[in-house]
């Protein structure tokens, strides 16, 4: 899973590359920003991928965002101005895209990052994660197979994670990062830096909280719109 955001001071840039991403499987929005300044934390964090950077924004220019960011991801210049190219290649950006945007580029720029990493670039064929109905983890004795229909959710625990369905727990040498990756977009979403949760599991949310049974899972404010926007819910 790539995970990305998108910086753009105009609310209709970002919804149309909110739209473009939500139709790549291998792409994860985590947040978009307004205003750049608010990204910067994110972005040194080293958890991000990918952004989408607009060049003119009043805050700060995407040019100077990229030089603070000092390659901490990677970028993709989207403009309505073709001057900036040549500075954004300097400062070795992925793309240049022009708007208005048509997908058939978007795509393309997303394909070009794909090729700089490797793990990535030997399955661009297949842009979309192979999806089954079940997983092999490792416990402690034993390799154990979990159909994912029981996953409810999963806890991160530094270096190890805990699986839970309606009638157990396991516990398995693995990142949280990694079973992103392993698990159907589709069917499971991270909510915050410790939980995924499985969409269709989801009793209720209430107040940047989601109830699965008798668990309460907190909503992170990283992953909050993203969430939201796949549940096709404005943030309550």
């Amino acid at each position: 899973m790539i995970r990305c955001l998108v910086i753009d001071d105009e609310p209709l840039a970002i919804d149309i590359l909110k739209d473009y991403i939500f139709k790549i499987p291998l792409l994860s929005l985590v947040k978009t920003f307004e205003n750049p300044l608010e990204a910067l934390n994110l972005v040194a964090e080293g958890n991000i991928d990918l952004v989408f950077l607009d060049v003119q924004m009043p805050q700060l220019s995407g040019i100077q965002f990229l030089k603070i960011a000092n390659n901490k991801c990677k970028i993709i210049l989207t403009t309505a101005y073709t001057q900036y190219a040549l500075d954004g290649f300097n400062l070795d950006v992925i793309d240049y895209l022009l708007k208005p945007i048509a997908f058939e580029r978007f795509y393309k720029s997303v394909q070009k990052f794909i090729d700089t990493q490797p793990t990535l670039a030997t399955n661009k064929q297949n842009t979309s994660p192979e999806v089954t109905d079940f997983i092999f983890v490792k416990t402690e004795h034993k390799i154990q197979k979990i159909y994912t229909h029981h996953i409810t959710h999963i806890e991160g625990l530094k270096d190890y994670i805990s699986i839970y369905t309606a009638t157990e727990r396991i516990i398995t040498l693995q990142n949280m990062k990694k079973m992103e990756e392993i698990l159907a977009p589709s069917q499971f979403i991270r909510v915050h830096k410790s939980y995924i949760v499985a969409i269709q599991k989801i009793d209720s949310i209430e107040r940047g909280r989601i109830t699965i049974g008798d668990k309460i899972i907190p909503i992170g404010d990283t992953y909050r719109d993203m969430f939201y926007e796949r549940i096709k819910f404005k943030n309550v």
